[in-house]
């Protein structure tokens, strides 16, 4: 059995406080993109079996967040001997959460290949015992996030389908941890909910990402890039989550831009 795992781009993203437990209250907008990674379970008669394919996976298999997800639901049901295999296109470090994505999809998986009966609350608390993104590839739709990044209300951004996606990622691959241990937390500004709701045009103006500031004046090439979008014409460009995918959006599909994906902007469902 075979999933398909697809990532995400932030529209906005606010850092609000630091919390006593050591995280940080953020709100955000998540908006699933048609970019993914390819997970296959294949029942074995040996021993529990990891394998991956594309861009290289750099931790051991254990630590791999597939292999995290298994084991969590391998505490609760009598699995069978397995293999699992991970094709990866999404880059780590990228902002787009591909390692969440990847582990909320083997638990989708696995409850489906092998009738575990787990309803969706039930998937949900599973998925944030592997990571504060993991939550929302089990409900993948768009919406605000807020808390840690897993308290969801779905946000109608039906008017997106009318612009596409242009994505860069150059290849540097920024820790999360990293980022937030230099963030500068500011209290004033709108709230990214009220903001998305104004037209498209009005988020060049409005519509921040608080990683930025940090992560551009380390990496100055990605405020290049982002200016760059901007000179062809997006309507709205930003970072991604902590970095380092730099994505515009664009009223047509562009040219002679080095290095850019372009995206239809389809919902995972396909039902826009």
């Amino acid at each position: 059995m075979i999933i398909f795992s697809n990532c995400k781009i932030n529209l906005g993203l606010r850092i609000l406080r630091k919390r006593a437990d050591g995280y940080h209250d953020l709100e955000t907008a998540f908006y699933p993109i048609p970019f993914n990674d390819v997970i296959e379970v294949i029942r074995t008669e040996n021993e529990m079996q990891f394998s991956s394919s594309g861009i290289a996976v750099d931790v051991e298999p254990e630590q791999n967040l597939c292999m995290k997800a298994y084991a969590l639901l391998k505490r609760a049901f009598d699995l069978p001997p397995m293999h699992l295999h991970l094709h990866k296109s999404i880059p780590s470090g990228a902002g787009l959460g591909g390692g969440s994505a990847d582990a909320a999809s083997t638990l989708k998986l696995l409850n489906n290949k092998f009738n575990l009966g787990l309803k969706t609350e039930q998937l949900l608390d599973l998925a944030l015992q592997l990571g504060s993104d993991c939550p929302f590839f089990i409900v993948n739709r768009p919406c605000i996030a807020t808390g840690r990044g897993e308290l969801f209300e779905p946000v109608d951004l039906s008017r997106m389908r009318q612009y596409k996606l242009g994505m860069v990622n150059p290849g540097i691959a920024i820790s999360t941890a990293w980022a937030f241990n230099r963030i500068k937390i500011k209290s004033d500004g709108p709230s990214i909910k009220d903001v998305i709701m104004q037209p498209v045009e009005t988020w060049k103006q409005n519509l921040v990402n608080d990683f930025e500031d940090v992560v551009f004046e380390e990496y100055p090439e990605l405020r290049s890039i982002k200016e760059k979008m901007y000179s062809h014409g997006a309507v709205y460009a930003s970072m991604s989550g902590s970095g380092s995918t730099i994505y515009g959006l664009f009223e047509s599909r562009i040219e002679g831009f080095d290095g850019i994906r372009m995206f239809d902007l389809l919902l995972p469902h396909g039902d826009l």
